[in-house]
């Protein structure tokens, strides 16, 4: 039977730690644009634009860092006196430690002035909180990052030091057993998003308020009518039916049909049923609000039309679902061509609509 390779069981579990901080980061940045980012950071991380925004401590720091690597390289790859051994492993400590350091002020660099500054461009609201969640996130992985090459170079067995530590981390694991189950349940509403910042929403147990952040552990809410500020652990907030008041918003859509005859005040209530059945069945379409108001007009020929002004309630339409809102629009208008010319009713459609946003009252 063959033994397991110590080092390929270390190198499985450092990917495994990597890839769930990884999934933690994109949960914690998934508000931020990322299109926005991608193309900042490319423009921003040319050579003339990073040796211009790099301060000179930051560019002396930068190559003592190497010449201090350079060093301990040499000290592991070249052969060296008995006596020289002991001063190997603190240089190759120190360097660890800066390299430490110096990828922090990296990162703190790259979240403030490059990320944050693309962010604060964009309408979106920044959720501070998840903007410092994956700050931390990303100096815990340079963290895990950096023990992992300074135990390979200097033959620390990782797998032995993490079976000694075994019983306290089952201790601390099973003692803080609540804030992991705080942190599971804030990746599930950062993925479900029930709400974002600044939206509105309702509880059961009568909070009304202002969404203020969302964080790791608790969503804050500024209550409204007192102005106090309510801590709700996120546990409780995924179990709890909640009623998001700001995205309670509905788009009025239009379409116009002109008829190219006078109609009776039958056909106009056979036409008008036909267009509500059209739409009965189109879930996001509120049924009981579509409006047809007719208006008998007189066209460029001289010849008396009728002209049907339809008007939909597009419930649940946000800023993002536009495209959404086109594709219901577009189905409605396919039905009720389609019932119209099954029993040979002459008309005309416009294809131009308007859309009026509007706010439900709160």
């Amino acid at each position: 039977m063959n033994s397991i390779n110590p080092l390929q069981l270390s190198v499985v579990f450092f990917l495994a730690v990597v890839l769930f901080l990884s999934c933690l980061l994109i949960a914690g940045l998934s508000y931020l644009p990322f299109s926005q980012i991608s193309q900042a950071l490319i423009k921003r991380f040319a050579p003339g634009e990073i040796y211009r925004n790099t301060t000179p401590s930051f560019k002396i720091w930068l190559v003592l860092t190497i010449v201090i690597i350079s060093f301990d390289a040499a000290f592991l790859r070249l052969p060296s006196p008995t006596w020289l051994d002991w001063l190997e492993f603190p240089l190759g400590l120190f360097v660890a430690i800066d390299v430490c350091f110096f990828s922090f002020k990296v990162i703190d660099k790259l979240f403030e002035n490059y990320i944050l500054g693309v962010a604060l461009e964009d309408d979106t609201k920044i959720n501070s909180e998840l903007f410092a969640l994956g700050q931390y996130l990303s100096k815990a992985t340079t963290v895990l990052i950096i023990i992992f090459c300074f135990a390979q170079t200097h033959q620390i067995n990782l797998i032995g030091l993490i079976a000694s530590l075994g019983v306290a981390g089952a201790t601390i694991a099973f003692a803080s057993q609540r804030v992991i189950e705080e942190i599971l349940w804030s990746i599930v509403l950062l993925i479900d998003r029930p709400f974002s910042v600044d939206d509105y929403i309702h509880l059961q147990d009568r909070t009304l308020g202002r969404v203020e952040s969302i964080g790791w552990r608790s969503t804050k809410i500024r209550l409204s009518g007192r102005n106090t500020l309510a801590v709700i652990p996120n546990s409780n907030l995924v179990k709890e039916n909640i009623e998001n008041l700001t995205r309670a918003k509905r788009v009025i859509s239009m379409i116009t049909l002109t008829f190219f005859s006078q109609l009776s005040e039958n056909e106009k209530a056979l036409i008008q049923q036909f267009i509500l059945d059209s739409t009965h069945d189109i879930l996001g379409i509120d049924n009981e609000l579509t409006q047809v108001n007719f208006k008998d007009i007189i066209d460029r020929g001289g010849e008396h039309c009728v002209r049907a002004d339809i008007i939909f309630f597009i419930l649940g339409a946000t800023d993002t679902s536009m495209e959404l809102r086109r594709g219901l629009l577009e189905i409605a208008r396919d039905n009720i061509v389609q019932r119209l010319q099954i029993y040979g009713i002459a008309f005309n459609c416009e294809q131009t609509t308007v859309d009026v946003p509007q706010q439900m009252t709160i």
